[in-house]
């Protein structure tokens, strides 16, 4: 097995799974524990209007996607939280403005672009050198915020009003995790694409709510199951020569299953 390893192009996909595992193990506890799920796969599908707005001015992808995203989740997250009872509505048309918007801008430029392809479906094993220093750059950022804010946001993921009663500016953390998810999703979007994002935000992290309520271990335990799902993933794809991000996500869905299950058959036995 470490044979496949002597590829350059499968050694940038392994340091691409660890350096997405930190930011979806820290940032989709934020998600899971603060029930941010939807309102998370909404922005995913939005940034690909950003990606059509860097296609169409001549930017690097980045330059748009990210501006894009930040944007896309801050006004999401403002509806989500004035309009509680219509919010899933509205932000399902939000996410597919996003994506039409991107899918046109694509369109009105001249030429074909495949590469926006891995965008949508993922491709870790094509990530490049620069994709990985974007990467390291955004997981830094991420865990520099969660280190500053952590006590606070501990505070307002269990109980908002109290916090709110204590002081703590709840809407601002409110904000600032959006920003975090829209950040995220930037990264994610690389190697599992897109469609498939929403599962490397939710499922470490819930199979990781499922063996604690500490936040802080919930954060590590979704950051280590993310680095198994994905570099297994990773390697199952290769030998079986399987798009990476949707068998990332299938194994990720199995250790979810074997988890949920575990914890159904020792309640019944420890009943």
């Amino acid at each position: 097995m470490p044979d496949i390893f002597n590829y350059e192009f499968m050694r940038n996909a392994l340091i691409a799974s660890i350096l997405v595992s930190v930011a979806a193990g820290i940032v989709g506890t934020f998600v899971v524990v603060n029930r941010l799920s939807f309102l998370a796969g909404g922005v995913a599908h939005a940034a690909y209007g950003g990606l059509g707005m860097s296609v169409f001015f001549g930017w690097p992808a980045m330059a748009g996607t990210i501006p894009f995203s930040i944007c896309s989740s801050l006004l999401m997250g403002y509806i989500a939280k004035g309009n509680k009872i219509r919010s899933d509505t509205i932000i399902g048309v939000m996410w597919a403005v996003g994506m039409s918007i991107g899918i046109v801008l694509i369109d009105l430029k001249p030429g074909y672009f495949a590469d926006l392809m891995s965008y949508l479906f993922g491709s870790i094993m094509a990530v490049s050198y620069s994709n990985l220093l974007w990467m390291a750059v955004l997981d830094i950022i991420i865990i520099v915020l969660t280190v500053i804010f952590y006590k606070e946001i501990l505070g307002m993921s269990y109980d908002e009003e109290f916090a709110a009663i204590n002081g703590i500016p709840v809407t601002a953390l409110y904000y600032l995790i959006l920003c975090m998810i829209a950040l995220s999703v930037v990264m994610l979007i690389k190697a599992v694409g897109l469609i498939l994002v929403i599962a490397l935000f939710t499922i470490p992290a819930s199979i990781a709510e499922m063996l604690t309520n500490n936040l802080k271990r919930m954060i590590l335990v979704s950051i280590v199951l993310g680095c198994i799902f994905t570099t297994c993933g990773l390697i199952i794809a290769y030998y079986l020569d399987l798009t990476s991000g949707a068998t990332i996500t299938l194994f990720a869905c199995t250790g979810y299953a074997s988890a949920f299950i575990i914890k159904k058959v020792k309640r019944l036995i420890f009943k």
